[in-house]
């Protein structure tokens, strides 16, 4: 039987411009079966956490314009676990948002944030870490609660994550000493040569109680705000407090706002497969390849001398490729986009350009 205490918070508000011409703002990435494999990002997040929470203890956090996609996709949530954000405040205001629901609803509610866009192989992994940091806080009993944060044992010197420092030592839960920003590639390899840095991978453990009090200390002003409607929340007035005050809060992320700053933190440091698929180039290092390198992803293929393609279409669709080599191919209904791999940070450029060339729509 599943613990009803525990909880789970899907952040499934992002537009995923990286993933363009796929991910487009009326439709972001975590709504597409990006890898393939017969669900998208959104449903493989919510199977994975369903396991250990029960399907009414799921909350997700998402873009007012994005609840249909939501409830076609997710039928198993209630409308009232939907929140709504009226206003792009960051991860702070919305988890602060949750959090006081979860506590009013059951003040031992012990809850997990997930990004909705992430890929997580062993999930039997996954999970075991998952109960490690629940029952941690669960029974913590620390004047300044334990907030756990799951990080990811780095695998190569990788400049485009933030690192956690953590104190060596026996427990499966370290305790963290630092956050550090995305470093440069020197930097990058002194962490991984040191042994003990993660990367934060932006998931997050804590009880309801531990989370609220924190905000309490360290942003009043933001606890101020959404504490005011606490009796509000849970109702038919919910929907109303939040379209009225959500715009007032500040625009800041739960690890500045809060873990940055806070005396009881830790981490775990996980040793299953993860990423954050930030970009083409990350589901490419990601899926199963061919002889030559090649990535192939809904399309059916004839492949002549080429190595080391991303080549993505809509399901069936016959693509060709001859004498390419190192590239991204990605078709979408009405966008066809052909680059380099070495140029992928450039997707948002040519985003623009299609956006200034031909309108909106398309993006």
């Amino acid at each position: 039987m599943k613990n009803p205490n525990y909880y789970a918070i899907i952040m499934a508000g992002g537009v995923g411009s990286r993933f363009w011409p796929l991910s487009k703002a009326y439709y972001p990435k975590q709504f597409h079966d990006i890898l393939g494999a017969g669900e998208t990002l959104i449903e493989r997040t919510f199977g994975r956490l369903s396991q250990t929470v029960p399907a009414d203890n799921v909350l997700v956090l998402t873009n007012e314009n994005y609840k249909a996609l939501v409830n076609e996709q997710l039928p198993q949530v209630k409308d009232e676990n939907i929140v709504l954000e009226p206003a792009m405040r960051n991860t702070a205001p919305c988890i602060l948002l949750a959090a006081l629901k979860i506590y009013k609803a059951n003040p031992d509610g012990v809850m997990i944030v997930a990004p909705s866009d992430h890929w997580i192989e062993n999930e039997s992994a996954f999970l075991t870490d998952l109960e490690t940091a629940f029952k941690a806080c669960e029974t913590d009993i620390s004047e300044e609660k334990l907030l756990v944060t799951l990080g990811i044992e780095p695998t190569f010197p990788h400049t485009g994550y933030g690192y956690i420092q953590y104190a060596s030592g026996d427990s499966a839960i370290k305790n963290v000493k630092a956050f550090k920003e995305k470093p440069d590639y020197a930097t990058a390899k002194q962490f991984l040569a040191a042994g003990n840095y993660s990367w934060n991978a932006g998931i997050f453990i804590w009880s309801a109680k531990a989370i609220i009090e924190a905000f309490e200390k360290y942003l009043p002003e933001l606890y101020a705000l959404f504490n005011s409607g606490y009796e509000d929340l849970n109702t038919e007035k919910e929907e109303a407090f939040i379209q009225e005050h959500y715009e007032q809060a500040e625009n800041i992320s739960i690890d500045y706002g809060i873990l940055e700053k806070s005396g009881n933190v830790g981490v775990i440091p996980a040793t299953f497969d993860w990423s954050d698929l930030g970009a083409w180039g990350a589901l490419y290092d990601n899926l199963e390849k061919d002889s030559e390198n090649n990535v192939v992803v809904n399309a059916k293929t004839v492949i002549r001398e080429s190595k080391g393609n991303l080549i993505r279409s809509e399901k069936g669709k016959v693509v060709v490729v001859d004498g390419l080599q190192d590239y991204i191919v990605v078709d979408s209904k009405e966008v066809l986009v052909i680059m380099p791999k070495a140029k992928e940070q450039d997707v948002k450029l040519m985003r623009a350009a299609v956006e200034k060339k031909f309108g909106s729509d398309l993006v």
